[in-house]
C-alpha cells in the first residue's frame, strides 16, 4: 500500500528542468544509502516484477541539466513493467522532494550500464540537493498543465480531479484521460493525433506507459487522502500507437459520499 505521508509532497514537488541557483550542498553517501533503502519499501503496482536502482554521478549519463547525480531505474521486462517503474519511481520522486532533493524525470536519457544485476535500464531521475526550500513549488496551481476538461470526462471528484493533472510526465506529454461513470473510473493512455512532444516517434508509447504509472500513483495517493476505498484492475497495454488505450479500471466503494456536484 502507498505511504499516505507522501501526499503533501505533491504540492511541493516540481521538475527542475535546470538545476540553477540551488546552493552548494551535496547529497552525502549516507543520504544515498537512505534513498536506496527507502526504494526497497515503496509499494509496487506489480509486486512480482523485480526492480532496482543505481545512483551514479551525472557525468556517467547523457543528462546535462546541472544535476549532481542520476538515479537509474532498472526492471525485469514483464507485462506492466513500464507502468510499474513509473508507479514506484514517482514514490521515489515524492520521497526525495520531502528530503529537499530536487528531481527531474529525464526521458530519453542514456547510460552505458544498460543492465544491472540481470535487470534492464528503463529511465533515470536527475537529482541535486536544494539548499532553500523556497526553490520548490510555491503554488502548484500556477504551473502549466492540461486543463481539467482535457483529462477528465464525467463527474469530477473533489480533491482528486484537479490534483491528479499535476502528475509529472517524463517527456511532458501528459498522456492520460479519465472517464468517470457512476462508481467507475476508466483510465486511458491517450495519444493526441499528430502530437508526440520531444521524444522520437518510436519511443512515444514506451515513455507514455511509464507516465501512466506515475499518474496512477498520483491518483491512488489522492483517493487514499480523500478516504475513498477502491478496487483496481490493470488492463493489458500492447504498446500500440492508438489514440486511446484502456489502462486501468477503478471501482469506487463510497461513491455517493465523494462526488463533487458540478454546476
Amino acid at each position: 500500500m502507498l505511504d499516505c505521508e507522501l501526499y503533501p509532497a505533491i504540492y511541493k514537488r516540481k521538475s527542475f528542468h535546470l538545476f540553477r541557483n540551488i546552493g552548494n550542498e551535496t547529497i552525502t553517501p549516507e543520504e544515498q544509502m537512505e534513498i536506496k533503502n527507502a526504494f526497497k519499501h515503496f509499494s509496487a503496482l506489480c509486486p512480482d516484477i523485480k526492480t532496482a536502482i543505481r545512483i551514479v554521478p551525472a557525468e556517467e549519463t547523457t543528462c546535462t541539466r546541472g544535476e549532481e547525480y542520476c538515479i537509474l531505474l532498472y526492471s525485469e521486462k514483464k507485462e506492466h513493467y513500464l507502468q510499474n517503474i513509473g508507479y514506484i519511481g514517482e514514490q521515489l520522486d515524492l520521497y526525495l522532494t520531502q528530503k529537499n532533493i530536487g528531481t527531474l524525470w529525464f526521458g530519453i536519457g542514456k547510460t552505458e550500464e544498460a543492465q544491472y544485476d540481470g535487470l534492464y535500464f528503463v529511465i533515470m531521475i536527475a537529482i541535486a540537493k536544494i539548499d532553500d526550500e523556497r526553490n520548490f513549488r510555491k503554488n502548484m496551481f500556477k504551473s502549466k498543465r492540461k486543463p481539467v476538461d482535457e483529462i477528465w470526462q464525467g463527474e469530477q471528484l473533489k480533491g482528486i480531479t484537479d490534483i491528479v493533472r499535476f502528475a509529472p510526465s517524463a517527456c511532458n506529454t501528459q498522456p492520460w484521460i479519465v472517464e468517470h461513470t457512476d462508481n467507475i473510473l476508466k483510465i486511458f493512455r491517450y495519444k493526441k493525433p499528430g502530437k508526440r512532444g520531444i521524444m522520437p516517434a518510436d519511443k512515444v508509447s514506451f515513455y507514455d506507459q511509464i507516465d501512466m504509472g506515475i499518474f496512477l500513483c498520483f491518483l491512488e495517493l489522492c483517493m487514499m487522502h480523500e478516504k475513498i476505498p477502491y478496487k483496481r484492475e490493470l488492463k493489458y497495454d500492447a504498446g500500440l500507437d492508438e489514440e486511446k488505450t484502456l489502462y486501468a479500471v477503478y471501482q469506487l466503494q463510497v461513491y455517493a459520499k465523494v462526488i463533487e456536484q458540478i454546476d
